[in-house]
């Protein structure tokens, strides 16, 4: 088992920052690949960003030229750097991760529990 816990989270006027982290723990072999995903009222999950274990990123088009992701594959971490802030950013994050528990062993995905990022106008 993977668990995810998620950080970073807040309230923030429009054109503000703000940063998530999530770090991974437990039986991990490998981690390929990770990211966020987040969740609006009233709307489906959709994908923000995703980095593979080689640091290559995969942005949503809304999110293009004003999030940033990287990770810390020591450390099992992956961060979400959040600039130029909008309204509709606001949604609950949640971190994602495709994880083996070793060698050429199955993959599976886990995801965190969460963490509100509400944007002000």
């Amino acid at each position: 088992q993977v668990q995810l816990v998620e950080s970073g989270g807040g309230l923030v006027q429009a054109g503000g920052s703000l940063r998530l982290s999530c770090a991974a723990s437990g039986s991990i072999f490998s981690i390929n690949p990770m990211g966020w995903y987040r969740q609006a009222p009233g709307k489906q999950r959709e994908l923000v960003a995703l980095i593979t274990s080689g640091s290559s990123p995969n942005y949503a088009d809304s999110v293009k030229g004003r999030f940033t992701i990287s990770r810390d594959n020591a450390k099992n971490t992956v961060y979400l750097q959040m600039n130029s802030l909008k309204p509709e950013d606001t949604a609950v994050y949640y971190c994602y991760a495709v994880a083996s528990h070793r060698e050429y062993g199955p993959e599976f995905a886990y995801w965190g529990q969460g963490t509100q990022v509400t944007v002000s106008s």
